[in-house]
């Protein structure tokens, strides 16, 4: 599956991977915190949807290509 990254770069991704993991080999540095899920240090929009990396696997999408993009909350 092909992933299209915030900096511009495209990989190939196995269903099931680690986001962090595949993001590192992509050149992009997803911040981190707690890495259980509940500071939302991590999060990432993928195909519009809000995740939190360290505790999601890179799941099957109904498009050719997922987009990731950098989430922002503006009260963190």
């Amino acid at each position: 599956m092909k992933v299209n990254w915030p900096n511009g770069n495209s990989t190939n991704v196995t269903v099931g991977g680690d986001w962090l993991e595949e993001a590192k080999k992509a050149g992009i540095y997803i911040p981190t915190g707690c890495l259980n899920g509940s500071c939302g240090a991590c999060e990432i929009e993928v195909n519009g949807e809000v995740i939190r990396a360290c505790v999601n696997t890179i799941k099957d999408s109904k498009k050719s290509e997922i987009e990731v993009k950098f989430f922002y909350d503006p009260y963190w």
